[in-house]
This record gives C-alpha cells, sequence and structure tokens, in this order.
C-alpha cells in the first residue's frame, strides 16, 4: 500500500472512526484502524462489542494512489501523529509486511502493524426501505432525550433510547425512571415495516457528533439484533439493546388542573439560582409553591441556608410540590423556546414541561416527597 493525501481529508475521517475504539479493549486488532486501499478509494474501519463505523474517502480526494493494500494500526498512534503533522500531502506507505511509513516534509514515523486478515468481517449491508431523516431532526431527537437515560448497568433498557415507528410516526423515549422525554416525529413517508427497538443512548450520542447542520439525510437500516446509520461516506453500526422497552408514553397525563406558563429564561434561572443551595445527597432538591398568584421557588439546607425566589404570574391555583433541581434544568434546556409550560395536578403528581413552540416534545420529572 502506497499513496499521498492531505492532512485535513485524512485527519476528519480518522476521527469519525475511530469514535468506535474502546480503551478499555483487550483484543489489540479491535485497537486498530483498518486502512483498506482500493482502485476506488481508501477505506478506514474500526469496531468494537458496540459500535462498527466505516468511512470511505473517494480517489478524487486522494492526491496520488500508487500501490493498493490493506494494514491495521494503532489507532491511538496514528491519529495522534497525523493530528500534530504540519498542514500538507502526507505520503503514507506499508514496508515489509506490516510495517507503516508515515511520512511528510521533515518528519517520518515507522509504525509496527497488524495483519489485515485478522481484522473482524464488518457486516454493513444495509436494507431496502430505510428510515429517512434529516441530520438537525436527527440530532434534536438525541439531544432532547439522551439525558434521561439511565447510566446504571442493572437495568440495560433504560440505557438505551427506545424507538418507535407506526406507520409515518416516529416516537422517540427515554427515561431512567425517575424523568422521561418523548419526542415525536411525523416523517414524510409511511413505512410498511413498524418496529420498536431500543438503540444504547451512548452510541447515539457518539453519531450525532458526526453530523453536521445540511442538506445530507440520514438513513436508518433496521435489523433483528442491530440498526446501520448511512451518512455522506460515514457507515455507522450499532448493537440493539434486547428486550421489551419497559415504559411507554401512556404514563403521560393529558389533562392538567395547573397550568403555568413561564418565561424560559425567568424559570431556568430562579430554578439555577435556588440549586445553588442544594447537595447531592440531598438530591439536589427544591421547592415549587403556587399561591396568591405568585410562583416560589425555594431551597432549604440545614447546612448550607436557605434561598426563595418569586415571580407574580397569571394563575390563581395552589400547589406545593418538590423535585430535582438537575432534572429540572435539564429538561428545561431541552426547549428551544421563550415560554414553556410547568403541568400538574397536585403535590404529587408528575410535573411535564411543554412548550407551545415545540409540540413535538414533551418533559416529565417525577416529585421528591419531603417530609
Amino acid at each position: 500500500m502506497k499513496f499521498v493525501i492531505k492532512k485535513n481529508i485524512l485527519l476528519d475521517n480518522l476521527l469519525n472512526t475511530s469514535k468506535a475504539i474502546s480503551s478499555r479493549n483487550l483484543i489489540p486488532i479491535l485497537t486498530g484502524i483498518k486502512f483498506d486501499l482500493k482502485e476506488e478509494g481508501l477505506y478506514l474501519s474500526a469496531s468494537d462489542s458496540d459500535i462498527s463505523i466505516r468511512t470511505f474517502i473517494k480517489k478524487e480526494d486522494i492526491t496520488d494512489i500508487k500501490e493498493t493494500g490493506s494494514i491495521v494500526i494503532s489507532g491511538k498512534y496514528i491519529v495522534e501523529i497525523i493530528r500534530k503533522l504540519p498542514d500538507a500531502d502526507i505520503s503514507i506507505e506499508v514496508v515489509d509486511g506490516f510495517n507503516m511509513i508515515v511520512q511528510t516534509t521533515g518528519s517520518e514515523f515507522n509504525l509496527n502493524g497488524i495483519d489485515p486478515n485478522e481484522f473482524p468481517n464488518l457486516d454493513l449491508e444495509d436494507t431496502k426501505n430505510p428510515i429517512v431523516l434529516n441530520p438537525v431532526t436527527f440530532k434534536n431527537i438525541v439531544n432532547q432525550t439522551f439525558f434521561c437515560t439511565s447510566i446504571s448497568e442493572t437495568r440495560p433498557l433504560l440505557t438505551g433510547i427506545n424507538f418507535k415507528l407506526n406507520n409515518d410516526m416516529l416516537e422517540v423515549i427515554a427515561t431512567d425512571s425517575y424523568r422521561l422525554a418523548r419526542k415525536q416525529i411525523e416523517l414524510k413517508d409511511k413505512y410498511e415495516n413498524d418496529f420498536n427497538i431500543v438503540i444504547p443512548s451512548k452510541n447515539l450520542v457518539e453519531l450525532s457528533r458526526m453530523l453536521d447542520d445540511d442538506k445530507e439525510n440520514v438513513y436508518l437500516h433496521i435489523f433483528s439484533n442491530k440498526v446501520l446509520f448511512k451518512y455522506k461516506n460515514i457507515i455507522f453500526l450499532s448493537r440493539l439493546i434486547s428486550g421489551t422497552y419497559p415504559v411507554s408514553s401512556n404514563i403521560i397525563p393529558n389533562d392538567f388542573r395547573i397550568d403555568i406558563e413561564c418565561n424560559y429564561s425567568d424559570l431556568y434561572d430562579m430554578i439555577d439560582r435556588a440549586s445553588l443551595l442544594t447537595s447531592d445527597k440531598d438530591k439536589n432538591t427544591i421547592k415549587l409553591t403556587l399561591k396568591n398568584k405568585e410562583l416560589m421557588i425555594s431551597s432549604n439546607s440545614p447546612e448550607i441556608g436557605k434561598v426563595e425566589e418569586k415571580v407574580a404570574i397569571d394563575n390563581d391555583g395552589e400547589i406545593s410540590i418538590s423535585f430535582s433541581s438537575k432534572y429540572m434544568l435539564e429538561a428545561i434546556k431541552s426547549f428551544n423556546s421563550e415560554k414553556v409550560h410547568i403541568l400538574m395536578n397536585n403535590d404529587n403528581s408528575p410535573i411535564i414541561v411543554k412548550s407551545d413552540e415545540e409540540i413535538s416534545l414533551v418533559q416529565l420529572v417525577l416529585p421528591i416527597k419531603t417530609y
């Protein structure tokens, strides 16, 4: 293998591919990136137990292809080497079996590689009828839900995000059993094959970071135990979490006794300031009190002190309810709206956050009982 390529082109694709490399992997071949240079261009592949990524650099973007071939090279080192080389053409050559020489003006690195035949065979075949999403829509889906997933592996299904398709309606739910986010998207086309799958949230976050705010669509190919995403020159394969997601959107109430409309910034800042006097051991608990058309956000910690934030509102209801400030701040932050609605029924009911400007998104936060 021997070719010449511009640094920025190679580095961008290496950075995307390297997201499939796990630092905890003890199998040497899975800590590497496979370079596979063919007549049509360069394929870069990496894989661990969770995800596999392949990027493709077409021959028109390669300065010179002198000899095709394959090698697997340590992902950690090749990325850092390319990152720190000057912005110029880089020459890469494989010699003496599995040694890679990376060369540019004044610099030369000789890296030990691995036989590419040891690299796992990646099944990256797609389906005939993929789900099509705009990248901005896809990133919004992930960014507005992933923070509600659990970080504990005791209930693996809750570490993922539930994607459910029914005709042309895509419903996405994430929960850790203390809060819930639901996003509903009406697709442009109807699909015959409905599905109900759970995708690891950390994999979706990694994928969303690779997407640009452009017009290139993201294509989702659904299989029984995996999901394959195609975007531009990137193929991203993720495993699915087996099992039936234990929560549905039916737990979100439809009718509410209390509806408080608040300015997004004012509400967020009030809760943020009140949270300054809370602690993790108290679950960052703050209280919302509505009485005499006055909304009060307060917190009281015996070790730290107390704070009260008040604002006049046009609502003559009464309620007193406690909740996690961290959870509520993340719920509010997921909206890109000037105003949000806080919806409740009683002191022990779920707290719902909605916006008239983003009807596709609902956030739910469970109250905390205080004694």
